[in-house]
């Protein structure tokens, strides 16, 4: 896991994280079977309002790091979140995974030519999510420490 947490340094991870989540939340609105964006479907919503708890814990993490402080309450909440979170992202990793493999079903429509490019593009950037998510747990536990939970209120400054 040293090897990973080397080529995944934290930068990187933080970057890589923003960029796939933002990719994410603009290609949860493409339909692969239409070649359409639908804006208007309330269903579409659903993932780009849960990824804001992943930007927060990123921007928790990145300012913990840079003032070098030490795990808080909020921040373990947040990360706990993003556990159940990740739950989600495998279920749309597995929608995806189970659209690509309809393919074959649906041969004798007319299926636009992106539907396999997009749809592995699609599949590539939902499956390094919740890889980059626990690399990024695994920097915190490095770079920010545990959760003490006897002294968890013994670490946050008073003094503002």
């Amino acid at each position: 896991m040293k090897f990973m947490l080397s080529i995944f340094n934290w930068k990187r991870c933080l970057w890589l994280s923003i960029i796939v989540l933002v990719s994410l939340v603009v290609l949860n609105f493409y339909g692969l079977y239409t070649n359409k964006f639908y804006i208007l479907k309330p269903d579409n919503y659903i993932f780009p309002v849960l990824t804001c708890v992943h930007f927060t814990f990123l921007y928790v993490m990145a300012f913990k790091i840079r003032e070098k402080e030490y795990t808080d309450a909020p921040m373990r909440n947040l990360e706990y979140a993003l556990y159940v979170i990740c739950l989600v992202y495998l279920f749309k990793l597995m929608d995806t995974v189970y659209i690509l493999l309809s393919y074959r079903e649906y041969a004798d429509l007319i299926i636009p030519s992106t539907f396999l490019p997009m749809g592995v593009l699609i599949l590539i950037l939902q499956v390094s999510l919740p890889f980059l998510t626990v690399i990024t747990f695994m920097h915190r536990k490095e770079k920010v420490g545990l959760y003490n939970f006897d002294n968890i209120n013994g670490n946050i400054d008073p003094w503002p």
